[in-house]
C-alpha cells in the first residue's frame, strides 16, 4: 500500500496533475519532429554525417542551459517554460508550412533544429525544477519516477505515431498534429500551473546573470556528491545515449533493413522498458537509495546496449533495448531526484542548469561516433563506447565513493 500510495500521492497535488499532462503533450510532439526529421535526413541525404549532425544539433543550446536555469530561478520557472514551449510550436509551425508548400529541403530542417535546440535541452531541467516547486519534499522522488514516465511513454507513443502519421498522411500532417501537440501543453502550462516561487535579492540591485550562473556552478564543485552526479551524467551522454538515441535510424536502415515504422518500434521498445524502470521508481521510491541505484544500473545499462550491438535481428534487438531502457531510467530518475534533495532550494535552477551542460557530452559523442565509425563500423564504435563508459562508471564509484555508497551518505537519502 505504502508503494502504490509513492506513485500516487504526487498526483493528490492539482497542479502536478496539469504539469504532468502538459509535459506529456509536449514530450509526444517532440519525440514525434525527432523521428520524423531524422528519417527525413537520412533518406534524403543518405549520409550518417548529416544524421549525426541532426542528432547533435538537438543539444546545441546545452552550454547555455544554466542560463535558463537561472532565468528560472529569478522569474519563475513556469514562466521560462511557458516561453520555450511557444518558441517549440512556432518552429514546428514553420516546418508545417514548408511542408505544405513542398519546398522543405534537409538544410531547413537542419537549420530549424539548430534553433529548437538552442532551447529545448533546458526543458528537463526546468520541469524537475517546477516540480520540485510543486511536490512536498517527502514525495519528490515518487514524482520524479511519474514525471520521467512523461518523456518516456512519449517515446512509445509519439514514435509509433509519428511513423504512422507519416507513412500515411505524409509530413505537413504530421506537423500539423505536432504543433497541436505543443499548444495544447503550452495551454496546460499557462493557465493551470502557477508561476510558483521567485528567489530574488534584498535590496533594488541585483546580481548579473552570469555571476548567478557561476554561483551555481561553484555550489556544485564544493559539494561531492553533486559534482559525481554531474560526471555520471556527462558520461552516459557521451558514451551510453548515442547508439540508442541518435543512431537508431542508421540500425533500422542499414544494419536491420527496415522503414520508419520498424524505427519506431526500435524506439518504442527501448521507451517502454525506461517506461516501466520510471514506473518503478515511482512505486518504490521510498524504499530507494538514490546513489546507489543510480551507479549499479548505470553499469547494467552499458551492458544491455554492449548486448544490443550484437543482436542479429530487430526481433532480439527491441528486447536488449527494452532492458536497455529499464536500466537507464532506474540510473537517471534518481540522479534527478538526487540533485533536487541535496541542492537548497534557492539553487534547484542553477543545479538543473548544470546538470543540462551535461547533456553536451551527447551531441561530443555523436559527432565523434560519425567520424569513427568510417574507420571501425558500426559494432567496434559502438563496442569501445560501451568499454570505455564501463570503465569510467566504474572510476566514479571508487573516486566518490563516501558520498555514493555509504547507507547514511547524502547521495542515499530517501
Amino acid at each position: 500500500m505504502k508503494q502504490r500510495s509513492a506513485f500516487f500521492a504526487p498526483f493528490q497535488v492539482r497542479s502536478f496533475r496539469f504539469q504532468w499532462l502538459a509535459d506529456l503533450l509536449t514530450s509526444w510532439a517532440i519525440e514525434m519532429e525527432v523521428l520524423i526529421l531524422g528519417w527525413f535526413i537520412l533518406v534524403e541525404t543518405g549520409s550518417v554525417l548529416l544524421l549525426t549532425l541532426f542528432g547533435s544539433l538537438q543539444y546545441f543550446g546545452t552550454l547555455i542551459s544554466p542560463l535558463f536555469g537561472m532565468a528560472g530561478d529569478r522569474f519563475g520557472h513556469r514562466n521560462v517554460l511557458c516561453v520555450m514551449r511557444a518558441s517549440y510550436a512556432t518552429l514546428a509551425a514553420f516546418i508545417a508550412v514548408l511542408a505544405f508548400m513542398g519546398v522543405l529541403e534537409p538544410l531547413h530542417a537542419l537549420m530549424i533544429t539548430a534553433v529548437a535546440g538552442m532551447v529545448r535541452p533546458s526543458d528537463l531541467a526546468m520541469r524537475s525544477a517546477l516540480v520540485s516547486q510543486i511536490v512536498p519534499p517527502d514525495r519528490l522522488m515518487g514524482a520524479m519516477g511519474v514525471s520521467r514516465t512523461t518523456s518516456d511513454s512519449a517515446r512509445v507513443i509519439g514514435a509509433l505515431a509519428g511513423a504512422g502519421i507519416f507513412a500515411a498522411l505524409g509530413m505537413a500532417v504530421a506537423y500539423v498534429a505536432i504543433t497541436a501537440f505543443y499548444l495544447a501543453g503550452l495551454a496546460l502550462n499557462l493557465f493551470f500551473v502557477p508561476a510558483g516561487m521567485r528567489f530574488g535579492h534584498s535590496g533594488t540591485a541585483k546580481p548579473s546573470f552570469l555571476r548567478e550562473v557561476l554561483e551555481g556552478m561553484k555550489y556544485v564543485r564544493r559539494t561531492p556528491v553533486l559534482l559525481a552526479a554531474m560526471a555520471l551524467a556527462f558520461l552516459v551522454n557521451l558514451t551510453a545515449f548515442p547508439t540508442t538515441l541518435g543512431l537508431l535510424p542508421y540500425v533500422a536502415r542499414e544494419v536491420y533493413h527496415i522503414d520508419q515504422t520498424g524505427l519506431g518500434t526500435l524506439i518504442a521498445a527501448f521507451s517502454l522498458g525506461a517506461l516501466a524502470g520510471s514506473l518503478t521508481v515511482g512505486f518504490v521510491a521510498n524504499r530507494l537509495q538514490p546513489a546507489r541505484v543510480m551507479m549499479v544500473t548505470a553499469v547494467a545499462w552499458y551492458l544491455m546496449v554492449l548486448l544490443f550491438v550484437y543482436m542479429p535481428d530487430p526481433t532480439t534487438g527491441r528486447i536488449v533495448l527494452a532492458a536497455a531502457g529499464f536500466c537507464q531510467s532506474l540510473s537517471m530518475v534518481p540522479l534527478a531526484a538526487m540533485l533536487m534533495r541535496v541542492s537548497e532550494e534557492r539553487y534547484r535552477g542553477r543545479v538543473m542548469g548544470v546538470r543540462m551542460l551535461a547533456i553536451y557530452g551527447l551531441p561530443i559523442g555523436l559527432m565523434a561516433y560519425g567520424g569513427i565509425m568510417k574507420g571501425i563500423g558500426f559494432v567496434g564504435t559502438a563496442t569501445a563506447y560501451c568499454l570505455v563508459g564501463l570503465v569510467l562508471t566504474l572510476a566514479i564509484a571508487v573516486w566518490w565513493r563516501k558520498e555514493l555508497w555509504p547507507a547514511d551518505a547524502a547521495g542515499n537519502r530517501r
